[in-house]
């Protein structure tokens, strides 16, 4: 007999049981408050076509979604590894909550990474180490190249990308409470600039995206008058022009008409429940040749303000073709974003995601060869954005070129994140991606500004204590020789030997 069938003739059982009995003891028809819904949800069950699981098993078919409902939390509270984790280990997510609150972040007993096996990677220490004293213990890195009127003394580690709208109010004031706490920078994201940026006066770094929030015209084309407006604000120290991101290179995006709030709508320019398209590419340019000229018109807008822009790596010929428009045309950004094929904060299409765009390593080896190839690195700083978590991960961005570093997920994770996986559901538990006001406001904005600032300083901290442990005194003292790589049980390889640098030659 199928389980329909043994349903129906239990049902009609437990009726007849209890009309039986009820001639007998009428207070046995208080069952009914417990059986009546439940006979009702597994004839609901029968009748419904969309799911064979609960129509081949009524009611008890409900606990097979119950339980896929609850796999995350049972895979990360109870399965998973301190190593395995995905997308960011437990080992990682605890450092940064302890680096956040200021508390120990030693570890005991050794390492929990398997050193044989392939992947594993480390840096070299000097029998000649540096006294930390001996190291400066903040170091600041100069963006502005010679065409540049404000250069703006960076922090080596700065807030990543991240809009307001993905992120609730109250994360984005404390991310910038933080920043201006430890005097380190703000990337905007490409939502444009919020009150929320400004009321705390942390430094921003403005970006500028394909749907140009902020600064855009009625019809989506780019808005000098707006751009300028915005860019003289004294808050605003660099801008960033998004050509792509690694979460979905090359995929534009779309803000629903349900989040187009009136309050997101006025800061991006747009009309208030609308759906706003965001395309996959920009229309103030074409080309190469395009791109630079939009970079020298941004820096007469902003009154010299450095320009930069972001990209993940897809076609390698076309960033050359970039260098050779900043050499015959003599206009050149004052640093470039590489950000990694490994996505971050920003939802997007798996496919995208897992399988589209150059991995950040990869990817920034590519950028500092090919820029030393057309002698332009001397003027352009490089920033490293992917999963920067830890020193040791800014240690081997520095190394392979970059010059200093943003980080998301991680200063995501000093505000409160705990990586339930909900960002794209507006249902984040703990108030930072999310604009349901019931849940943002658990997140409390003076204690976690002071938690970002904790887990920027502690982070640089560190990595000025493995530099000072390899023997050199500077950040930039780092090269490809200092790191690492075993690729095999019984190979190891430095990064100068699998990323194989470039020689400078004379470009026309």
């Amino acid at each position: 007999m199928k389980i329909r069938e043994k349903f129906i003739v239990l049902t009609f059982l437990i009726f007849g049981g209890i009309v039986s009995i009820y001639a007998f003891w009428p207070p046995i028809l208080w069952t009914l408050i417990f059986f009546a819904p439940v006979i009702l949800i597994g004839y609901l069950d029968i009748l419904q076509t969309k799911q064979t699981i609960k129509r081949n098993f009524p009611v008890i078919g409900h606990f097979r979604y119950l339980l896929e409902t609850f796999r995350p939390e049972i895979m990360q509270y109870f399965v998973e590894t301190d190593t395995e984790g995905r997308p960011i280990s437990r080992m990682f997510r605890s450092l940064v909550y302890q680096r956040a609150k200021k508390v120990n972040d030693t570890t005991p007993f050794g390492t929990q990474m398997d050193v044989y096996r392939s992947g594993y990677e480390y840096m070299t220490h000097s029998i000649y180490a540096k006294k930390f004293t001996e190291v400066e213990a903040s170091p600041r890195v100069i963006v502005g190249g010679p065409d540049c009127e404000q250069p703006y003394s960076a922090s080596i580690l700065n807030i990543s990308a991240m809009s307001f709208g993905a992120l609730s109010k109250n994360a984005v004031l404390a991310m910038n409470g933080g920043a201006k706490m430890g005097g380190f920078a703000h990337n905007t994201g490409e939502g444009g600039i919020s009150p929320y940026h400004i009321k705390p006066g942390g430094d921003l770094i403005w970006q500028i995206g394909t749907a140009y929030f902020g600064c855009r015209k009625k019809d989506g084309s780019f808005c000098p008058d707006t751009f300028q407006n915005n860019a003289s604000n004294e808050q605003v120290k660099m801008i960033e022009i998004k050509i792509s991101q690694g979460a979905k290179p090359g995929h534009g995006g779309i803000l629903p008409a349900s989040k187009n709030t009136p309050e997101i709508a006025a800061i991006r320019d747009v009309e208030a429940h609308t759906s706003v398209h965001s395309p996959p590419g920009h229309t103030a340019f074409k080309d190469a040749e395009g791109l630079v000229y939009f970079i020298k018109q941004l820096r007469e807008l902003s009154g010299g303000k450095p320009i930069g822009f972001k990209l993940c790596i897809g076609i390698k010929q076309e960033f050359k073709d970039m260098c050779k428009a900043m050499v015959s045309t003599g206009i050149s950004p004052d640093f470039i974003t590489i950000d990694g094929g490994e996505g971050g904060t920003g939802a997007a299409p798996v496919e995208f995601s897992n399988s589209l765009g150059m991995p950040l390593r990869e990817g920034l080896a590519f950028v500092y060869d090919t820029l030393v190839e057309y002698d332009l690195k001397e003027d352009i700083k490089l920033i490293a954005s992917g999963k920067i978590l830890t020193g040791f991960h800014m240690a081997r961005a520095i190394a392979i070129g970059a010059d200093m570093c943003y980080s998301a997920r991680a200063m995501m994770m000093a505000v409160g994140c705990i990586q339930a996986l909900q960002c794209n559901t507006n249902t984040c538990p703990v108030g930072v991606a999310t604009q349901n006001k019931s849940l943002m406001r658990g997140l409390v904005v003076d204690d976690k500004a002071q938690r970002v600032a904790n887990f920027h300083e502690e982070t640089v901290k560190s990595f000025m204590e493995l530099i000072a442990a390899a023997g050199i005194c500077k950040p930039e003292d780092l090269n490809r020789n200092h790191i690492y790589r075993r690729v095999n049980m019984n190979s190891i390889l430095s990064y100068a030997e699998i990323y194989s640098q470039a020689e400078t030659v004379t470009q026309m």
